[in-house]
C-alpha cells in the first residue's frame, strides 16, 4: 500500500485497507489457460498499485500454475504504473517445466497494456546437504519497540514496529541508510503461497525511505509532490517457509544512491533468527521535470 493509500480520492471516500483486502487483491483467480485476474481495490488518494503487490500477484499466479513446486525466486521490472480502480491480469508462460526447477515468465497487464514483467523460478524441495545463514542483525525484539501508529500507513490486521523510530516524515530526522522493521499479521491465510505473498508485499516498502534518511531536508513526505520516487525492479529469494502471524524482521540497507537511482539489499528474518527471504530492490529518486510554459505543472 502506498503511504497515502487510505486517503480519500477527490470526490469520494477511500476504500478500506485491511489484511483481508490485501489477500483478496493478491489471491489471483484463474481466467483461462495461463491467465489469472486480480480485482480492483477502489478509490485511493494516489491511484497507483504498489510494486510489492504486483510481484505478490505473480507469486500467487505461478504457485497456482505449478502447484507441485514452490516459488524459490521472483523478479519483476515495473515499466508502467497500474491503477487501483481497475482490475489487473497476470499472464504466464512456462518455457521450462522440470522435476527440479520450472521457469515461469509473468506479464502483468491492465487495459491490455503491459505494466510489468518478470520471471519466477519454481522449485522442488530437497533435504539439506549443507546449510548456513547470514546472522540476524542485533536489534531490539518487537516487544521492546513501540507500535508504529502513522495513520496513512495503517492496514487493519497488520502490526508495524520500527526500530529506533527511524521512519518518519520529518526532513530534519537523519540517520544511516537503513531501516529495521518488525511486521506481523493477525490471522493466517489459507495457503502457504498467500503467506509468501503477504511477506513479498512489504519487501518494496522501505528502500526509498532508507535512501532519503541520511540526507537532511528530504523525507518521504516529499514523494510524489516535489520529488519523483518509485520502485523500478525487485527480486526476492524465498528461503524458508514463512508464517506471517509471527514477527518478521525486515532489514533494509541501501548500498547506492545516485544518478536518479537507489539500490537496496534486504533480508527478512523470523524472530527465531531464521533467514526467511532476501531481496534486492532498485528504485528511482529524482526531481520532477517541469514544463517551461507552465512551471506549476510537473511531468
Amino acid at each position: 500500500m502506498s503511504a497515502d493509500g487510505e486517503r480519500a480520492a477527490e470526490g469520494g471516500p477511500a476504500s478500506r485497507w485491511d489484511q483481508d483486502e490485501l489477500i483478496r487483491l493478491m489471491d489471483v483467480r484463474p481466467a483461462g489457460p495461463g491467465r489469472y485476474e486480480a480485482p480492483a481495490h477502489g478509490a485511493t488518494g494516489r491511484n497507483v498499485v504498489e510494486a510489492g503487490q504486483l510481484l505478490a500477484d505473480a507469486v500467487v499466479a505461478a504457485s497456482k500454475e505449478i502447484p507441485g513446486q514452490r516459488v524459490t525466486s521472483a523478479s519483476m521490472i515495473f515499466s508502467r504504473v497500474a491503477r487501483h480502480d481497475e482490475g489487473i491480469a497476470v499472464e504466464l508462460d512456462v518455457p521450462h517445466s522440470g522435476r527440479t526447477y520450472s521457469t515461469v515468465q509473468a506479464r502483468v497487464t491492465q487495459d491490455g497494456g503491459l505494466r510489468c514483467a518478470g520471471l519466477v523460478l519454481m522449485g522442488a524441495d530437497a533435504d539439506d546437504l549443507i546449510g548456513s545463514t547470514a546472522p540476524m542483525p542485533d536489534v531490539p525484539p518487537p516487544d521492546e519497540v513501540r507500535p508504529f501508529e502513522q495513520p496513512d500507513m495503517r492496514v487493519e490486521g497488520r502490526e508495524l514496529r520500527i526500530v529506533d523510530d527511524a521512519y518518519g516524515w520529518d526532513p530534519r530526522h537523519v540517520g544511516p541508510p537503513e531501516l529495521f522493521v518488525w511486521t506481523r499479521f493477525t490471522h493466517a491465510p489459507s495457503a502457504a503461497y498467500l503467506h509468501a505473498a503477504l511477506m513479498t508485499h512489504s519487501t518494496t516498502h522501505w528502500t526509498i525511505a532508507a535512501a532519503l534518511r541520511p540526507h537532511a531536508g528530504y523525507s518521504e513526505a516529499m514523494a510524489h509532490k516535489t520529488i519523483s520516487t518509485g520502485i523500478s525492479k525487485a527480486t526476492v529469494a524465498y528461503h524458508e517457509d514463512v508464517d506471517v502471524t509471527r514477527w518478521l524482521l525486515y532489514a533494509t540497507r541501501v548500498v547506492y544512491t545516485g544518478r536518479g537511482t537507489t539500490q537496496s539489499e534486504g533480508r527478512v528474518y523470523g524472530q527465531d533468527g531464521r533467514l526467511v527471504a532476501s531481496s534486492a530492490v532498485h528504485g528511482m529518486i529524482r526531481p520532477f521535470a517541469r514544463r517551461p510554459s507552465d512551471p506549476g505543472t510537473v511531468l
